[in-house]
This record gives structure tokens, C-alpha cells and sequence, in this order.
């Protein structure tokens, strides 16, 4: 399975000046970096958390199906809208899986799908990369539409990369992260219960 963004968010969850005054900065000189290391937190953060903080589009990749009724995970959530499923062919040809053949859980976290009762998923004409599936994830299109403990912790986590100025571990776990940073993205950690 390979996971890829298709359209990235439009804005981020903070802003440049939300972030230099919580930084208590006057100047605007370092504004580059702040937004660079912006973008880089809420990366590493919806990675480690399996989330997208503001809406945006995503595309699964997979070689086959999983075995007969175990549903498809979708690894990044929350769920906004499934957009499009599609299984190519082996001239490289996608076919477009029509709505009513799956059925999809938007309320588990993550969403799964599943095929139609009494149907069977279409098998890729290819072994490699034959499956696709669109989706789009995260908890709205606005920055007050990401959960405050989240916007809070994406701000102690700038703050901490601007302060200490050197390189940073990019665990996809939360041990590199500052405590406080930490606690308060733990409830939001997407967990595979299967």
C-alpha cells in the first residue's frame, strides 16, 4: 500500500502571526522560516497521528484486495467524503467502481470499506499498483475547524523547532516530540484495533 496526497490543504491550522505571538516577536524577518516550520509540524504531526488536520485529498494505492470480508483501512482520517474507487486494468486502464458496490464506515476511526453484501471486489488486471482509491480527509476547510489541543500542540511544537534550532527526529512515533506536545495529541492517534 502506497499513500499519496493529491490536493495538499489550502491553508495551515495556525497562521505566521498566530505563531509570532506566541513567540512574542516583533519582526517579521524570520517569517519565512516560521511558515516553513509550520507546514513541517502539522506534516510530522498528521503523520504520527494518522490524521489530516485541514481538509485535504488523498490517494491509497494497493496491489490487491484484503482477504474476503476484511474491510479496507483508510490511513488517514477523519473521513470527509470517499471520491472515487478504481481498479486497473492490465492494459492500464481504471475502471471506476460504481457507489452502490462498497459500503463505507465513516464513523470508525479508521474508516474501513467494505464490498456490497453479495458482491466481490473486481480483481486488478495488473499485480502492482491496480487498485485506487480517493478520499477526502480532515477535520474541515478552516483552521477553527481543527481541534484546539491540536492547534495548541502544532504551536508548542513550532515554537520548540524555533527555539532550538537544530535538527529535528522524525519518528513516525510520538518519542521524539516534547511532553506537553505529546499529551495533547495522544487522543487523537488513529489505532488499528484489528
Amino acid at each position: 500500500m502506497a499513500l499519496f496526497i493529491v490536493s495538499p490543504p489550502a491553508i495551515e491550522p495556525v497562521s505566521v502571526p498566530e505563531v509570532r505571538r506566541h513567540l512574542k516577536l516583533d519582526s517579521v524577518a524570520d517569517d519565512d522560516l516560521i511558515a516553513g516550520l509550520i507546514t513541517s509540524a502539522r506534516q510530522h504531526l498528521e503523520m504520527i497521528l494518522g490524521q489530516a488536520f485541514i481538509t485535504q485529498q488523498w490517494r491509497d494505492v494497493r496491489d490487491g484486495w484484503p482477504a474476503a470480508r476484511t474491510p479496507v483501512l483508510l490511513a488517514r482520517g477523519p473521513l470527509r467524503s470517499l471520491d472515487a474507487v478504481r481498479v486497473i486494468d492490465a492494459d492500464g486502464v481504471a475502471e471506476v467502481i460504481a457507489a452502490e458496490n462498497y459500503l463505507v464506515d465513516p464513523i470508525s476511526s479508521p474508516a474501513r470499506l467494505v464490498c456490497a453484501s453479495g458482491e466481490a471486489w473486481p480483481r486488478p488486471g495488473r499485480t502492482l499498483n491496480g487498485i485506487e482509491i480517493d478520499f477526502t480527509a480532515g477535520f474541515g476547510s478552516l483552521a477553527d475547524d481543527v481541534p484546539g489541543p491540536l492547534r495548541q500542540a502544532l504551536l508548542l511544537l513550532v515554537t520548540a523547532w524555533y527555539e532550538a534550532r537544530h535538527p529535528v527526529d522524525f519518528t513516525p512515533d510520538m518519542s521524539g516530540l516534547p511532553t506537553p506536545v505529546a499529551g495533547l495529541i495522544a487522543p487523537y492517534r488513529l489505532r488499528c484495533l484489528a
